[in-house]
């Protein structure tokens, strides 16, 4: 974690021409620090925030003002700190009756934010504050604080399950990690009204940047994880899968296996677990097979490589496979020449230092929130099934001459539907998820894809798929919009990079011009819009047929569904 003096320094760096956040910040104490740090920890990461910060003590006068400098400002992302401390002072002030209705009285202006502010909206939650008034006793007396902090925070979780437009930063479960002592110095608040410690800064931005990252679709998607002595204790090759430290007992063993436990839990979230060894294949899958204490197993591993060659070597090929970036992938190795030779090979890619006592793997990797995510769906449980498939298939093109056999071997099927209440979590998700190949890197919420598949003038289009070897799931997504009675605009088309190159680009272009055909279109206009990541899709629309726009400020293409031929691909509508 940097201090906040290397935030400071950051902000020196040179943003031109980095993706540009715009961000209120509204607070009841001083908040200046705060801003410092929140736009250092973005520079750090590629991103320059553009930031309106409050006058002091402003947040209800801005919020509920149409005509503030706030709504002038248009932030893309609002966030809120409402202090503990400030809180308390006016519990203090509040009759047994009214203390009693303090969580939901601020709930309810909450919700009206969420509903109203331009943008996400982050509010931070309410750190404990033992006032000592009732003692233990307290939990029991809805009138004292900290039963009503408890029940805001509470109600603040179920709100933000409501609203999608809403984001929880956990401000508690920070100061619960970090002690309240870190992060709150009582002659600084005094003297400057600042709540947060110049040490807990730079944890609290870092928080608050993990969201917003998180939202415009920068998070990770994989674990890789070595084996020998960081999944368990021992090396399997030397010492045999029956000896190998792990278990639920006392001792070190017990280290390992809660772990095991954590790693377990991001599979089943939807994180792609992959296996990364110096090792023999064979001994390295034997504690998975037989161990009776192993908490993974080989249906939790997406791809499992173990031999001889270099750890770079390996991860690039899980990474052939997986089809991500290597910025979206966590390696852990407890061998610190093995992380050094992976981070000085592999750009993007996040090796954390691993402490030397396997004991303090866990509370480090709490600390340092890897895995945020601004959104989860059922969906995400099939993910590692999908990658183990997707395995299958990578190995599965060898045995072909060419391509065109190996994909006419594959027997693709698509089922083509609208946006429907089942699958809206899902198409939600791929926007927000989709940076590579995405046009135009629009995101939508649920609530965003319910009002467009509400619209009758609208085509949206979801594109399953499936093979001989199983269940893509949701791969593409298109939403075209009216521009005039002969043009539909492409406003979004995305898919997985799983199914590159197996023709699903054409499949998807070809049910685009029926729909349109059918509405009595005649030309379809697409935009690219350039990113940081979607680079491999610069050229898409000119190779499938579409003719650049001169006079288009943006790079817009044109295709005339009069003459269009459907194109070839070797995927079937289901």
């Amino acid at each position: 974690m940097h201090d906040f003096n290397a935030l400071k320094k950051a902000l020196k760096t040179d943003r031109t021409g980095w993706p540009t956040i715009k961000m209120a910040l509204l607070g009841d104490t001083a908040t200046q620090f705060l801003a410092i740090a929140i736009r250092g920890t973005a520079a750090l990461r590629g991103l320059n925030i553009d930031l309106f910060e409050a006058e002091y003590n402003q947040v209800e006068r801005q919020l509920m003002d149409p005509q503030s400098d706030y709504y002038q400002f248009a932030p893309h992302f609002t966030l809120i700190f409402q202090s503990s401390h400030k809180l308390m002072e006016h519990h203090a002030l509040l009759s047994a009756a009214e203390q009693q209705q303090l969580a939901d009285r601020r709930l309810a202006f909450v919700r009206e934010v969420s509903t109203t502010a331009p943008g996400k909206v982050i509010v931070m939650n309410y750190p404990e504050i033992g006032d000592a008034v009732f003692g233990s006793f307290q939990n029991r007396v809805p009138q004292s604080f900290i039963y009503q902090v408890r029940r805001l925070n509470m109600g603040l979780m179920e709100l933000s399950a409501q609203q999608p437009n809403l984001f929880v930063c956990d401000l508690a479960e920070l100061q619960a990690k970090l002690g309240r002592d870190f992060c709150f110095d009582a002659n600084i608040y005094i003297s400057t009204d600042m709540i947060l410690s110049l040490d807990c800064l730079p944890h609290v931005a870092s928080r608050v940047v993990d969201i917003v990252c998180a939202v415009q679709g920068q998070f990770k998607k994989c674990l890789i994880v070595d084996l020998d002595n960081t999944l368990w204790g021992g090396i399997v090759g030397d010492d045999g899968w029956e000896s190998l430290q792990i278990g639920h007992g006392l001792g070190i063993g017990k280290a390992f296996t809660e772990f095991q436990m954590w790693v377990k839990k991001l599979r089943q979230r939807g994180i792609i677990v992959c296996v990364c060894s110096k090792n023999d294949l064979e001994k390295a899958r034997e504690p998975f097979e037989k161990h009776p204490d192993m908490v993974l197993h080989m249906d939790d591993i997406a791809v499992f490589q173990a031999n001889w060659d270099t750890k770079v070597d390996n991860i690039r090929a899980i990474q052939q496979v997986l089809n991500i970036g290597f910025d979206q992938m966590v390696f852990l190795d407890d061998n610190p020449f093995e992380r050094n030779m992976v981070r000085e090979n592999i750009e993007g890619i996040t090796v954390p230092e691993l402490p030397d006592d396997p004991a303090l793997y866990l509370e480090h990797l709490y600390s340092l929130n890897l895995f945020e995510t601004a959104s989860y769906s059922s969906f995400d449980t099939d993910r590692t099934q999908q990658y183990q498939i997707e395995a299958q298939r990578a190995q599965e093109v060898h045995r072909f001459a060419n391509e065109a056999d190996f994909l006419h071997s594959l027997n693709m099927r698509s089922v083509v539907e609208g946006f429907t209440t089942f699958n809206t979590p899902r198409v939600a998700q791929l926007t927000q998820r989709s940076n590579q190949f995405n046009l135009r890197t629009v995101r939508y919420t649920e609530a965003d894809i319910a009002i467009l598949a509400s619209q009758p003038d609208t085509v949206c289009l979801a594109f399953n798929l499936n093979d001989r070897f199983g269940d893509n799931g949701l791969v593409a997504v298109v939403v075209m919009k009216p521009l005039d009675r002969d043009t539909l605009f492409v406003d979004t088309w995305l898919m997985s990079c799983r199914v590159l190159k197996r023709s699903m680009e054409q499949f998807t272009l070809n049910t685009m011009v029926a729909h349109a055909r059918q509405r009595g279109y005649h030309r379809i206009i697409g935009e690219y819009l350039p990113t940081t990541k979607n680079q491999m899709v610069e050229h898409h629309y000119t190779a499938l047929g579409f003719a650049p726009l001169s006079n288009s400020p943006n790079a817009r293409y044109a295709l005339d569904i009069d003459t269009f031929i459907p194109l070839e691909t070797y995927i079937t509508q289901q």
